[in-house]
């Protein structure tokens, strides 16, 4: 099974950068996660609007038309882990590519999340963008380490 993290944001911490690349790198052969970065568009006095539309025209030519997209949105549906890695037992089921997508520091268009086949949120408090794409790194393998019986998970 595939699943793409879609982030925009090419230039990150280097402890974010760490720590997604550590987990990104746990993942046996059968089950990949793999972290594509977008450039933030320029701001060049353009308004918030423009610069989430000009990122979200970026994020849908990354998207191929079967994959099943899951926005990253503050107003999404809060999940737990568990629930998490029963949608990633479904997904792997039905053959889907689940991308992930991780907007920009505007937020993402309502274009990319109309293309959106669910729609979630990490926390209800707000998460700066490089600890998101650590912190769901990390719950993708944690739910992963729940349909693969790893000891990872013990809870």
């Amino acid at each position: 099974m595939q699943t793409t993290i879609l982030a925009v944001g090419q230039r990150i911490t280097e402890w974010a950068a760490i720590g997604t690349s550590d987990y990104l790198g746990r993942f046996p052969r059968e089950f990949s996660l793999q972290l594509k970065e977008l450039r933030t568009e320029p701001r060049n006095g353009k308004t918030p609007v423009q610069l989430m539309a000009a990122e979200g025209e970026r994020i849908l030519s990354n998207i191929e038309d079967d994959d099943f997209v899951i926005v990253l949105d503050e107003h999404g549906r809060d999940l737990t882990t568990m629930d998490l890695a029963k949608h990633f037992a479904q997904w792997r089921a039905d053959g889907e590519h689940p991308v992930f997508v991780i907007g920009g520091p505007d937020g993402l268009s309502k274009d990319v999340k109309a293309r959106a086949n669910l729609t979630i949120r990490l926390s209800s408090m707000t998460l700066p963008h490089a600890l998101a794409r650590v912190f769901l790194a990390e719950q993708i393998y944690r739910a992963w380490s729940i349909l693969a019986k790893h000891p990872y998970h013990r809870a």
